[in-house]
């Protein structure tokens, strides 16, 4: 094919706010996990497939299944849709104590 231009596993973007290797971080509705660090403004590669263990809400259980938005002004995962964008499904179960903030995601990667 003429046309083809790469995967699309991961993709160059420019980081809209400070990122630490990953993190993950939300481009207009491409989201991804940053591959390493940058500062606002400047070029990341982020991973847009696969499944990344990222921060979440404590205090907010998961089912294996549910789905998973980014609360981009928090930063972090909420099974909670509203205002947020869905980045994927759960694929562990975790438990709701506030010091639960950590969740494993399988990324939709279809945005």
């Amino acid at each position: 094919m003429k046309n083809y231009v790469q995967p699309g596993n991961t993709l160059s973007l420019t980081a809209p706010y400070a990122v630490t290797s990953g993190d993950g971080l939300l481009v207009g509705a491409i989201f991804g996990v940053a591959a390493g660090d940058a500062a606002s403004g400047a070029t990341i590669e982020a991973a847009l497939t696969g499944v990344f263990d990222l921060t979440k809400v404590g205090s907010q259980a998961w089912t294996v299944g549910a789905k998973v938005y980014w609360d981009d002004t928090n930063k972090r995962c909420t099974t909670v849709a509203t205002d947020n964008t869905l980045i994927g499904v759960a694929v562990e179960a975790v438990a709701g104590g506030a010091g639960d903030t950590i969740g494993r995601v399988r990324l939709n990667g279809s945005f």
